[in-house]
């Protein structure tokens, strides 16, 4: 019997979010080895751009985890996974390669953005236009809005941030091998990771909730919610998608031929 989407998501409703972030976060880190291994830089690239729109819509949406006391907005691990990809990027294609994928990441969003205030643009059939046939469209201008609406402030928050600390992501990943004659790619893999997320949920954060926000957030709920509650959890996947940064020559196999040994 098929499980329709309805159902799947009634299912998942059911798993405790502690598991089902851990799953999300597998899922991910998978996807950018799968990715990566069909079709190598452009791969990552692709995932890059899907996650940092996928994101940049998951943080509306807030959750509330046994293991922390305050809401922690969602888009955390989806966008966290593009710094594995970013760090893959550089270390199997080159400087040149991750930067690339960061600027297509914000084309990407740039681009999906304008297209949703477009598509929002047009004026929503009336119930007479619509007829019994068509009533089940009349709220999703409304369901677009709520996603999109705050669109135009969130992306040039999190665009501001997500260029900052992926640039500075490749830098500091680069610093980190030269300064370790590319040995412990554990250590350039999870502090660059580590740094940069610090940036960029400290940029966000205050552009996004109390910069561009009608209604600035309590410094408390930015610091406990969106700042240290996301983080804590970006520390704890920069540490989990280490074996998975390992397994990333034995997947992108001859593609990464000739890169030096970790």
């Amino acid at each position: 019997m098929s499980l329709s989407p309805a159902a799947l998501i009634q299912l998942l409703n059911g798993i405790p979010p502690e598991f089902l972030l851990l799953g999300q976060a597998l899922l991910c880190f998978g996807a950018i080895l799968l990715m990566g291994r069909l079709f190598g830089a452009a791969g990552l690239y692709l995932y890059i751009a899907v996650a940092v729109i996928g994101a940049n819509v998951e943080v509306l949406k807030p959750v509330q985890f046994g293991f922390y006391d305050h809401p922690v907005a969602m888009g955390t691990v989806l966008f966290g996974s593009t710094y594995l990809a970013t760090d893959i990027l550089t270390e199997h294609f080159g400087r040149e390669a991750a930067r690339t994928s960061v600027f297509l990441g914000f084309a990407a969003y740039l681009l999906f953005t304008v297209f949703m205030i477009v598509t929002l643009g047009f004026s929503p059939m009336t119930p007479a236009q619509a007829g019994a046939e068509m009533e089940w469209a009349l709220p999703m201008q409304d369901h677009i809005a709520a996603l999109f609406t705050p669109a135009p402030a969130l992306f040039a928050a999190g665009m501001t941030a997500y260029l900052t600390s992926q640039l500075f992501d490749v830098w500091v990943y680069q610093r980190i091998r030269a300064a370790t004659g590319g040995r412990y790619l554990w250590l350039r893999n999870t502090g660059s990771t580590a740094i940069s997320s610090l940036v960029d949920n400290i940029v966000f954060s205050v552009l996004a909730w109390v910069v561009f926000a009608p209604t600035p957030v309590s410094w408390e709920a930015l610091v406990f919610t969106y700042i240290l509650g996301t983080y804590l959890m970006r520390l704890a996947l920069a540490v989990l998608d280490t074996p998975f940064m390992y397994l990333s020559r034995r997947a992108l196999g001859r593609q990464v031929a000739g890169t030096a040994a970790l």
